[in-house]
């Protein structure tokens, strides 16, 4: 049975998609590396946002929902912060960038680690994690974005899922995924996939609240790294003989992927570490334009009319 090395991408849903660009390029730093549609509803972007490359366990990702979207309601089955890592000499310079652009930041320790927490424009809660596991994320840096490459975000640092009760989102965890309990705080329950890569942590935190729905503000769900889609069939029969109900293997264009609900709630993805995101752009041109997998093609036109308008954030030679 294969193990995950951890996160491959998180995918949220967004309100109001100039915002969210401007948020996470502008803001955060992060390279607008992708602008195609979600290939299940035409009609709505899919952004991402990621390193220079858009390596795996760097990106997120988000369907913005516009003016037809509903809001979301937090609660059991979702996921509460996606954490990114980042230099420990890097916490002041991200505190003091984040509360000239007006973002609310709350400071607190964890495992050791400081943490800087806060939300983006809809609300979605995200952290920086300042930890000396970042110096070995192999991520490649956005030279000429809007953040100074050593205080650049260096991918994933961990996501915490709220669920009712630890047992059985856990179960999915160390059975199917590989993942291994490694320690209790404040209610928080840790795992980490096995390797102790920069990417591989995960929080659980119970919670009484009824269960979610999802909505602008929300994340959509989780994403962990596949080698290939022969690993990706061992996870479905994995899933499988814990009762649960997974895809068959869809093709997203820049990954292949598989899907299916914990107990807990949450929407579980496998996704494949390639072919990436040069499969229909040059790594230089990545994000200029809007691209379409070859089989919504001839509907170019259509699909263009029904999208919202869009002015793609640009810095240095982007």
């Amino acid at each position: 049975m294969p193990t995950t090395p951890g996160l491959h991408h998180v995918t949220a849903i967004a309100g109001d998609p100039q915002d969210n660009a401007d948020f996470y390029v502008g803001t955060l730093g992060l390279r607008f590396v992708k602008r195609t549609v979600n290939h299940d509803d035409t009609g709505t972007y899919h952004f991402y946002f990621g390193d220079h490359e858009g390596t795996p366990g760097t990106n997120i990702t988000f369907f913005p929902w516009g003016e037809r979207g509903r809001d979301g309601e937090f609660g059991a089955g979702q996921t509460s912060h996606t954490a990114y890592l980042v230099a420990p000499d890097s916490l002041d310079f991200w505190r003091d960038r984040l509360r000239e652009a007006g973002v609310d930041v709350e400071e607190t320790e964890r495992f050791g680690e400081s943490v800087l927490q806060f939300a983006d424009p809809d609300g979605i809660g995200l952290e920086l994690v300042a930890s000396d596991s970042a110096a070995d994320a192999e991520t490649v840096a956005w030279e000429d974005g809007p953040v100074p490459a050593e205080h650049q975000l260096r991918g994933f640092h961990s996501v915490t899922l709220a669920v009712a009760e630890f047992g059985p989102t856990a179960e999915i965890l160390t059975d199917v995924l590989g993942y291994e309990h490694v320690g209790d705080e404040d209610g928080r329950r840790r795992f980490r996939a096995p390797g102790e890569g920069p990417h591989s942590r995960l929080d659980l935190v119970e919670t009484d609240q009824s269960r979610g729905r999802m909505g602008i503000g929300t994340v959509h769900h989780v994403a962990f790294q596949a080698e290939d889609t022969d690993e990706e069939e061992q996870y479905r029969e994995a899933y499988q003989s814990h009762g649960l109900q997974p895809s068959g293997v869809i093709d997203r264009k820049y990954f292949q992927s598989v899907y299916a609900r914990e107990p807990g709630g949450v929407l579980f993805e496998i996704a494949t570490n390639g072919p990436g995101f040069d499969a229909d752009e040059a790594v230089e041109d990545l994000g200029s334009n809007l691209v379409l997998p070859e089989w919504l093609e001839d509907e170019r036109e259509r699909i263009e009319a029904e999208l919202p308008a869009f002015d793609p954030p640009s810095y240095g030679d982007d």
